[in-house]
């Protein structure tokens, strides 16, 4: 069961904030420092879901390998490193660690940010010259050194490659389907942006090699990977695309609000950071302890990267389209009703000028339908929270203004507008705050979300949360094994 919406006028974009009297702790702190970096990153070279969750995997893995030097039992998630003596074990040498260890890792995925994260870590107390900074150190570069060759071209030095850029394909994928004809419906096709100036691009599948990523746990990419989606010419098809389609022509403001939940907007840090942001909530609601927070941070992010892995796996092996290209193909020459665009509401248009609710400049992501990264990711975060929390239990609430990612400038009675009339709905409807009683109700939300949207089908978003809760179990049990000293 989907959660309750709630229709209030509190001040919008937040989650439910920290007690008074919540002291976080350092681990807290450096998670908050390795978002801003990637949402920085995010706002100089675009969001790139998966890169983003490798950033912040590594990052939060740091942050544990480090800690691990200064725990009798657990041992750090790449190779191995000699613990540091019983005598200097205390929490002030761990952040120290911790610090180094991040910063090490954040500069080598950052380097356009060198400046500011030097000066970051340096106000925050990095000192090469202590021992746990050393230590760190140590820890970020074994780090580092086992990751750049695991398959995601971080370098881009992988034999194959078209280009040396970071992170380019080297797969040699190309899209069955042209810009602008389409030779098979079930295979994805790339779509138009109009961006801000103008100018209409096309972007390619994003890292279509993911799937040869080294996981975190899973044994191989494939390792769960579900039946195909349905196919072109199916009741099926038909019945999720037209279900999609009246969605997206009845909107209402809460409706709005959910469709934006998990898109972010600026200060965006992707699926994997915005789980890691629920993660924090979760410590501030159970006051955590270091080591309980290290823990949390590193499950939470390790399970979506492995959860993009297998998603890409799904995507790469289907190639499968997207409502946008469906529609056009089922209701070629036909009128539908569809959203027209900023503050225009909604009514007929033409099958081939159909849109999901998202701005020209970013229409749909840029890669297949099948499986929903979202439902995966969000399938996977939201169980590893039930496993180490030992609850579904969230109570959580996220505040939104409808439609403020997606119709910027339009006033909010135009928002509602149906075939160009207004609703007469009251302004302040447009202030709503999501509930989030579970955290096995919030990742349906925010799969649900995708549908809503128009961006996918169901069985993109219903396949994905089951692959996504598979790949947690997994993660879940490697991560223990950890903890415990096990290999």
């Amino acid at each position: 069961m989907l959660p309750v919406l709630l229709l209030t006028t509190l001040c919008l974009g937040q989650t439910r904030p920290p007690p008074p009297d919540f002291k976080p702790t350092p681990a807290y702190e450096l998670i908050d420092l390795s978002l801003e970096a990637t949402a920085r990153e995010i706002e100089r070279v675009g969001a790139r879901p998966t890169i983003n969750s490798r950033e912040l995997f590594l990052a939060s893995a740091a942050l544990y390998d480090a800690w691990s030097l200064y725990d009798p039992v657990a041992r750090p998630s790449h190779g191995a490193l000699p613990r540091a003596p019983a005598a200097e074990r205390s929490d002030l040498n761990r952040q120290r660690a911790m610090l180094a260890s991040l910063r090490a890792v954040l500069l080598d995925l950052y380097p356009a940010q060198r400046a500011w994260l030097e000066a970051e870590t340096t106000r925050r107390g990095f000192d090469p010259k202590r021992a746990a900074d050393q230590r760190g150190l140590v820890a970020g570069q074994q780090l580092i050194t086992a990751r750049h060759h695991d398959g995601a071209n971080q370098l881009g030095d992988e034999r194959g490659a078209a280009s040396a850029t970071p992170y380019a394909d080297y797969t040699f994928y190309a899209p069955v389907n042209g810009p602008t004809r389409v030779l098979d419906p079930d295979r994805w096709q790339p779509i138009p942006f109009t961006l801000d100036s103008g100018e209409v691009v096309r972007p390619g599948f994003l890292t279509p090699h993911w799937y040869r990523v080294q996981p975190y746990a899973l044994s191989r990419a494939d390792q769960f990977r579900p039946g195909p989606p349905p196919k072109f010419g199916s009741p099926q098809l038909k019945a999720e695309v037209d279900e999609v389609m009246k969605l997206n022509a009845n909107l209402t403001p809460e409706q709005k609000a959910t469709v934006e939940f998990m898109r972010d907007g600026p200060r965006s840090t992707g699926q994997s950071g915005h789980w890691l942001r629920f993660a924090q909530a979760v410590s501030r609601r159970d006051r955590l302890s270091l080591e309980r927070d290290v823990k949390l941070f590193f499950s939470v992010a390790a399970a979506c990267f492995d959860a993009f892995i297998a998603a890409w796996d799904t995507k790469r092996a289907y190639d499968s389209s997207r409502p946008w290209t469906l529609v056009r193909v089922l209701y070629a020459g036909q009128q539908v009703r569809g959203w027209r665009g900023p503050g225009l509401g909604v009514g007929e248009v033409p099958a081939a000028q159909w849109a999901p609710y998202s701005p020209a400049s970013f229409v749909t992501p840029p890669f297949p339908g099948y499986v929903s990264g979202h439902s995966t990711v969000s399938g996977a975060a939201s169980r590893t929270l039930e496993r180490f929390t030992g609850s579904d239990r969230f109570e959580d609430e996220d505040a939104r203004r409808a439609g403020q990612l997606t119709e910027k400038g339009a006033s909010h009675a135009a928002m509602q507008s149906v075939d160009g009339k207004k609703s007469g709905a009251d302004e302040q409807a447009c202030d709503v705050v999501l509930s989030l009683p579970t955290f096995s109700a919030t990742a349906e939300l925010a799969g649900y979300s995708r549908v809503l949207g128009g961006y996918h089908i169901q069985a993109d978003n219903l396949a994905g949360l089951i692959l996504g809760r598979a790949v947690a179990e997994r993660a879940w049990e490697r991560s223990g094994a950890l903890f415990a000293g096990q290999n």
